[in-house]
């Protein structure tokens, strides 16, 4: 007969349930597990899963209940990390999609809209191409295994407590929210020059045929040299995001205390 204690279904639950709450902050906020096609159910089964791997190796608080003023303190501070964990590696996603829409506005394209299945929203083609390169590039690397290798060894490191990621931590946070436009800018700044040079050559043009009717001729060959831009810039996008990649994934290392 298997009887149920109340220590020991309290310390299972502990071991279990922060755990999830940490991870399941995370994926509903971390790219590739926060997608909008992938349903809200599968997200909270994969929390659930990797959770109940994880919690062998999870000391659980000692002297907090998990339905106690402590524990509230301790659910949130977990949220908190887990939203903070998964919202610094999604930064990186949306510079790139940023810097396609620099990109897409600089030849012609913002109106070329399609809707974006991570986020769920309308983007610009050129930024919603990026973005799936990008993510493919993510998978291929195996970013979303070193991230959950991240989460599972921040319980060791960052243990679950009254305590999360204190000052220095949220600060590092607000600081990082800057990569959105500087990566944005390491990614659509060598099309945007060379679109510029383009630029200025109609103008050369302009003045030395002004009959010309650059409005009829510019546009299209705007859209076609921004095309072979697009195609010559590819390899330099991957060069940018895997050197993001990198430094998202130091920096969660070092939230989580694991060193850079």
């Amino acid at each position: 007969m298997i009887t149920l204690q109340a220590e020991k279904l309290q310390n299972l639950l502990t071991q279990v349930f922060w755990p999830f709450v940490r991870i399941g902050a995370c994926f509903m906020v971390a790219p590739i597990f926060s997608a909008q096609f992938i349903p809200a159910r599968v997200k909270v089964l994969l929390a659930l899963a990797v959770s109940i791997l994880v919690a062998p190796l999870v000391p659980a608080p000692a002297g907090i209940a998990p339905f106690s003023a402590a524990g509230a303190l301790v659910t949130v501070q977990q949220i908190i990390i887990g939203v903070a964990l998964g919202f610094c590696m999604q930064i990186l996603f949306d510079a790139v999609t940023m810097g396609g829409q620099l990109l897409a506005n600089s030849m012609g394209l913002s109106f070329a809209f399609n809707v974006d299945p991570l986020h769920g929203t309308s983007t610009p083609a050129v930024g919603q191409f990026y973005t799936l390169m990008v993510t493919l590039t993510f998978l291929v690397l195996n970013g979303h295994l070193v991230l959950v290798e991240t989460l599972a060894d921040g319980f060791r490191t960052l243990p679950v407590g009254t305590t999360g990621l204190g000052t220095d931590g949220i600060w590092t946070i607000v600081s990082w929210g800057a990569q959105i436009f500087s990566g944005a800018l390491s990614v659509a700044l060598p099309g945007i020059t060379a679109l510029l040079i383009v630029n200025f050559a109609f103008g050369v043009v302009s003045r030395a045929a002004p009959q010309l009717n650059l409005f009829s001729v510019g546009f299209p060959v705007s859209l076609v040299c921004g095309l072979l831009i697009v195609l010559a810039g590819l390899p330099s996008v991957q060069t940018s995001f895997t050197r993001l990649m990198e430094e998202g994934l130091a920096l969660i290392r070092s939230l989580s205390g694991q060193g850079a």
